[in-house]
């Protein structure tokens, strides 16, 4: 037994370290969500409260413009990836075409160098042509953020399709658009929800993008934090990040049951 227990115990030591570094900053960051007053060197806040939520979501504030034009921003986000991605991962997944493992490194390229160098130059280019300041801009930002992930998972998806379905549709006289809407897209939709899942919460959190492109003209979630953390608001930075991080734990749940093994076994190929 005492053996048993010594073998254990280094393991229980480090799950219990793990828990620690995942949980422990959520822990704190619910605290601060309700912390009315919270001085060093108390452990605990010496007030509690609910007050920094009612000033966050008051009609005064700029809470309710900023998670409605992020939800806003990334519909808008997910519709455009989709429209790009859909065609594009049929392609890839589905036609010879030369080149196609480089085809799938070019969309990796805007991810391999520094964001904040790559949107500084987007936003001097929209501010020529008009776009700095405005939910174009942004959207178009965010799709080109997320677009490596909305094609790599539709090529996947399309991948993991069987091709004789697609075939015996076009045997018995459909045409290749009713054989892909009728046959190829439905087995595809589960890998295509959980792309459009991901897109979804990357334009949610992006940062550099929204700011360089967005800010000031374009109030989003992200540029609240941001603002909230720097001037020390630390309840209100916390409200602000519990706030996005509940459709990301939920959408994450969901993508778990979309994504098969045989689809991310794909993913890459």
């Amino acid at each position: 037994m005492t053996r048993t227990v010594i073998a254990w115990l280094p393991r229980a030591l480090v799950l219990g370290l793990l828990a620690f570094v995942i949980f422990g900053p959520l822990a704190n960051l619910l605290v601060w969500t309700v912390a009315e007053k919270w001085f060093f060197p108390h452990a605990l806040p010496t007030e509690w409260g609910f007050s920094y939520w009612t000033r966050v979501f008051s009609a005064n504030g700029v809470a309710r413009e900023s998670l409605a034009n992020s939800l806003m921003v990334a519909l808008l986000t997910v519709v455009l990836s989709l429209a790009l991605s859909v065609p594009a991962g049929y392609a890839l997944a589905r036609l010879p075409l030369p080149g196609r493992a480089l085809i799938m490194l070019a969309f990796l390229i805007p991810q391999a160098f520094p964001n904040l160098t790559v949107y500084v130059n987007i936003a001097q280019l929209f501010y020529q042509v008009g776009l700095n300041g405005t939910v174009a801009g942004v959207v178009i930002v965010h799709t080109l953020h997320a677009l490596v992930l909305a094609i790599w998972i539709a090529t996947a998806a399309f991948a993991a399709v069987p091709k004789e379905g697609e075939e015996a549709a076009r045997s018995m006289g459909a045409d290749p658009l009713r054989a892909f809407f009728d046959v190829t897209l439905p087995q595809a939709m589960p890998g295509l929800m959980a792309a459009a899942i991901f897109v979804f919460l990357e334009s949610l959190d992006e940062f550099t993008g929204s700011y360089f492109v967005g800010a000031p003209d374009v109030q989003l979630m992200p540029l609240m934090l941001f603002t909230a953390a720097a001037g020390g608001n630390y309840q209100i930075a916390s409200i602000t990040a519990v706030v996005l991080l509940i459709p990301s734990i939920g959408f994450m749940l969901i993508v778990e049951r979309f994504l098969k093994s045989d689809m991310l076994s794909r993913v890459g190929q």
